[in-house]
């Protein structure tokens, strides 16, 4: 096969190895079967083309006419001229169809279903990359700028999936390039032929032997790229986990380091209006629990407690290992009602994220695996990719239940804590400020604001519930939303907050499941769609205090209404009062336990095997080593072949030895010196010409004048005397002639080409070679010795056999 062909099969399966890592996002994935063939189409048509041959400009316009064509018989046969050629109407067609799949993308959570604007965007994308990938590499060979389009598409498909692309599609993508990079490599050094001192090792011309077989610098770069690989993967598991999604699956945990450490994550907004916008409804948790009403029964998983203008987020907090016994409630008195309630939680398989759901506030937690403690906002995080996947735990938490008096007295809150949470961006609209004053006008303390402002939002002021809108939690949402009262519970909970820190409430939005519904075995099943946002309020003597200013979703609690029986449901969704079934006093797991009961959280949960504290010490000496080391060695590598040069230059260059025979090897060498300096400049060494022809050579490629190209004749005419004269004579000044020449040449090249000179020196093949012949070496003399080792054996069991002969 040609060396074009192997590049033309190279892209096209780089470009569909990087698509595969889109598979997961939408249900089926036969899209790709259909983006691969047209594909295919695409990648034949330019090598057809680059046969006539057409002029390469040519060759990218013919593919992407024959791309359009297709996209339109594929999706707009009805709106073109002639069923196939696209006119006005199949544009606009195509951008109905665009304008369908962005709806359809914001619309559905992951995997989305395959509706006609998705599968336009997919395959109409994957013949975008491939085109790109196609001209780029094969059309204008240039296979390094290819991995750009290639990293655009893997970068979409990890995006979607909220970072959840697992390694294995990294691995495919990665080698899919570096196959493309080294089909390029293959080309273009199977075509320098012969060069001044260095062929290849095994004596042929070429790279490639007449069997098909790579030589050994071809092994051996294959062998670099795998090392490659492996360097990105260790890189990536021995540095902290990032986290993924916040309440779908993916999602991982944030947790850095055993004793300490931050977290940090992402805004919920997208994953919670995916989760509410299923298309069908999935149970991710089951619970028991032994409250008397499961209405107030709301799963916390974590706390948004920073607005920062763009959105609200999850602020970057210390966090420690998880206590036997959690510390008591922020601002809880001990004149406040409270009952201490127990639950069994079973998370379902396909649940997995780094947060763990709770009822709050907790105060004990039973739980198997590595999680750490959250105590700014009582939440328990995932440690080093730890997930809710197929959990079972055990939680005692306190159902707090202050008076109206109680809250209407609060005193203020401390100064740290009113300071950080009625904190608002300067560029907060007036109008959310102004609206808040309106709506609480004639309150007469911050509870009786609160509850204004709740039931503005529930009730009085206008507003529907449609998970439809478009997302947001920035100060323009929020002002857009006052407007239209139109959204969801993220843009009720969000608009809220900020309202009450306008009127110096502190305020933040936790994020969890409202209480979910009575399942056929007395237990409470919780889905996607019971994902929830609410407020939390603080007031001094009861703490952070739940509030519900979203209409027809989740439970107003009983402090916050009137005439209305504590723990009843607020709509026919919610759970009756009463408890769903009695739990054990404290977690077990009974021997006798079906797994059907520990399934669904009945077993209780084993209390994890207790880790000695090891306090705030940050990561370790040896982590901290590993992870420098695993970023070094990456970022090493690109400087490699000028390090390499820049050495070999200074041996070159050194002082002379003091006999006849080592002036003579120095003179060899600094020939050698501007001979590959001038290959670095794009002069390929020429072994058939003489010294003084290759000099002329070098000054003419060169266009060096004056100092420079004398210097280089004068170089030439002391190798003739090394090579050809009887007795030598003594040349002196040889290495600062050799950088009078590289100064020429580095002066007449343009930017780019220096600048190439200087950081990937074509001359750094002879790394390569000499590599593989020192492998090579190796290898024989290895083979060499195990023959001997067989003879010797053969010879032993001969021996025997004469004997008795």
């Amino acid at each position: 096969m040609s060396g074009r062909g192997r590049l033309t099969l190279c892209a096209y399966a780089a470009t569909l190895l990087a698509a595969a890592a889109m598979t997961p996002l939408v249900d089926p994935w036969t899209w790709l079967l259909q983006a691969a063939f047209l594909s295919a189409v695409v990648s034949g048509a330019g090598a057809a083309a680059r046969r006539v041959p057409l002029a390469r400009p040519l060759t990218v316009a013919a593919q992407a006419a024959l791309s359009l064509l297709i996209l339109t018989l594929l999706f707009v046969r009805e709106d073109a001229v002639l069923g196939l050629v696209p006119g006005p109407d199949a544009v606009a067609g195509f951008g109905e169809l665009l304008a369908t799949g962005a709806q359809d993308v914001s619309r559905y959570a992951i995997p989305a279903p395959a509706t006609d604007g998705i599968k336009l965007m997919l395959i109409g994308g994957v013949l975008l990359i491939g085109l790109a990938v196609d001209a780029l590499a094969v059309t204008y060979r240039s296979a390094a700028p290819a991995g750009l389009p290639l990293l655009a598409l893997f970068s979409v498909a990890a995006g979607l999936s909220g970072g959840g692309a697992g390694w294995w599609w990294f691995l495919l993508a990665a080698s899919g390039y570096l196959a493309l990079l080294l089909a390029e490599s293959r080309d273009r050094l199977s075509r320098w032929g012969r060069v001044l001192g260095g062929a290849p090792p095994s004596g042929g011309a070429g790279f490639v032997r007449e069997d098909g077989t790579a030589h050994s610098p071809m092994r051996t770069g294959r062998r670099i790229g795998a090392a490659a690989l492996g360097v990105a993967l260790v890189v990536h598991w021995s540095l902290p986990a990032l986290g993924g999604g916040l309440i779908g699956q993916g999602g991982g945990g944030s947790g850095t380091g055993p004793g300490g450490g931050t977290i940090n994550a992402v805004n919920p907004v997208v994953t919670l209006q995916d989760s509410l916008n299923q298309p069908e409804s999935r149970e991710w948790l089951k619970y028991k629990t032994d409250a008397k009403s499961t209405g107030d029964m709301y799963l916390r998983i974590m706390a948004l407690d920073r607005f920062d203008g763009g959105a609200w987020k999850f602020s970057v907090r210390k966090i420690t290992d998880v206590p036997a016994e959690l510390p008591r409630p922020e601002g809880l008195a001990d004149e406040v009602a409270t009952t201490e309630i127990r639950t069994n939680i079973s998370a379902a398989g396909a649940y997995r994220q780094g947060w763990l759901p709770m009822p709050y506030p907790a105060s004990e937690v039973a739980v198997e695996g590595r999680w750490r403690f959250d105590p700014a906002r009582r939440t328990i995080v995932g440690d080093r990719g730890q997930t809710t996947g197929g959990l079972q735990y055990s939680v005692t938490s306190l159902q707090v239940r202050p008076t109206a008096r109680q809250l209407a007295e609060a005193p203020k809150a401390p100064a740290p804590l009113l300071e950080e949470y009625t904190e608002v961006p300067g560029t907060l609209p007036a109008d959310v400020r102004s609206t808040a004053l309106r709506v609480t006008r004639g309150a007469a303390n911050d509870y009786e604001r609160a509850v204004a402002l709740q039931d503005w939002f529930a009730s009085d002021g206008g507003f529907t519930y449609d998970t439809q809108v478009d997302s947001g939690g920035g100060v323009r949402a929020i002002s857009r939303f006052l407007k239209n009262k139109e959204g969801f519970c993220v843009h009720f909970s969000f608009s809220m907050a900020a309202m009450a820190r306008t009127l110096g409430i502190p305020a933040r939005v936790a994020v969890g499941f409202t209480p979910g519904s009575p399942a056929a075995d007395g237990a409470m099943s919780v889905s996607n769609q019971d994902a929830h946002a609410w407020p939390e309020l603080y007031f001094e003597g009861v703490g952070w205090t739940r509030f519900e200013p979203t209409p027809t979703r989740g439970n107003a609690p009983g402090y916050a209404r009137a005439a209305t029986p504590s723990g009843g449901p607020s709509s026919p969704a919610e759970p009756e009062a009463g408890a769903s079934e009695e739990v054990p006093v404290a977690p077990s797991r009974s021997a006798d336990c079906s797994s059907q009961e520990r399934r669904l959280g009945e077993c209780g949960a084993t209390a994890p095997q207790d880790v000695p504290a090891t306090g705030d010490e940050g990561p370790t000496l040896a982590s901290v080593l590993m992870w420098t080391g695993g970023i070094a060695l990456p970022a090493a590598v690109p400087v490699l072949p000028m390090l390499w040069r820049a050495r070999l230059r200074r041996l070159r260059l050194g002082a002379g030895g003091r006999t006849a025979e080592d002036a003579a090897a120095r003179t060899l060498l600094v020939w050698q010196e501007i001979t590959d300096t001038a290959w670095d400049h794009g002069i390929v060494p020429d072994g058939s010409l003489s010294p003084r022809k290759a000099a002329a050579r070098i000054v003419r490629l060169g266009r060096l004048e004056g100092a420079p190209a004398d210097s280089v004749h004068r170089v030439a005419r002391a190798v003739e005397q090394v090579l050809y004269a009887p007795r030598p004579a003594s040349a002196t000044g040889l290495a600062e002639d050799a950088g009078r020449v590289r100064a020429g040449l580095r002066e007449r090249a343009g930017r780019v080409e220096s600048i190439r000179a200087l950081l990937l020196p074509r001359s750094s093949v002879r790394v390569v070679w000499a590599c593989s012949q020192r492998w090579t070496a190796v290898a024989g003399r290895v083979a060499a010795a195990h023959r001997r080792l067989l003879d010797r054996a053969a010879a032993q069991l001969r021996r025997p056999l004469r004997q008795r002969g």
